[in-house]
């Protein structure tokens, strides 16, 4: 009987041995060795958690005043705004005209813009259709002649019926469009000029 009894000692030490190695190979999100524990399980708040400490009652604090977060501080008025030294819209965009860029607006009107202005800027767009009061068509002499920086602040903040696409549109793509809208408007008040010489002959029987 005790002989049974060795056996069976030295099966389940097997078995210990066994069973505790399988355990180091499981998975684990801790490390094997946490010298500091206090750095990850520290006192900290939750985002809306409210707080006993301030007088309001609300652990998230307003940012101090004057402060801006890091990457955000937006000090070019001319890209950011659209202003000049004397805080003007500016007649021309300040970003580098390119075929690049110039798809970009398209691709970026076409999405945020043709629904109401339309493809071709004349302001018939689809919501329209469904109810949505009509804008100006971007053809129209006031329109036309209006700067680069009135309209990026318009897509920026918003005029009347539009509303803002600050969050939706970011700066760069907002220039974008604004480049791709004059080249809209400049598509259907082309001068002969902007044809080419041997296009030219063609055009004109047109005319006639």
């Amino acid at each position: 009987m005790k002989r049974y009894w060795k056996y069976i000692a030295v099966a389940l030490l097997i078995g210990l041995i066994i069973g505790s190695g399988c355990g180091r190979n499981r998975p684990s999100e801790k490390p094997p060795i946490h010298l500091v524990p206090d750095m990850d399980n520290q006192p900290k708040y939750r985002p809306q958690e409210a707080s006993a400490f301030f007088a309001d009652g609300a652990a998230q604090r307003q940012p101090v005043g004057g402060t801006v977060m890091q990457g955000q501080l937006r000090d070019d008025d001319l890209y950011f705004r659209g202003l000049n030294s004397r805080g003007e819209f500016v007649e021309k965009s300040p970003v580098t005209i390119t075929a690049q860029l110039l798809d970009r607006g398209r691709e970026r009107y076409d999405i945020y813009c043709a629904p109401c202005h339309s493809r071709i800027g004349d302001g018939r767009g689809i919501m329209i259709e469904r109810g949505y009061p009509p804008p100006p068509s971007f053809h129209d002499k006031r329109i036309r002649e209006l700067p680069d920086g009135h309209i990026y602040d318009v897509i920026t903040n918003g005029i009347r019926n539009m509303p803002s696409y600050r969050h939706q549109v970011p700066v760069y793509d907002r220039w974008a469009i604004v480049v791709y809208l004059r080249a809209l408007q400049r598509s259907q008040k082309a001068p002969l000029e902007d044809v080419p010489v041997d296009e030219r002959d063609k055009i004109r029987e047109v005319i006639k």
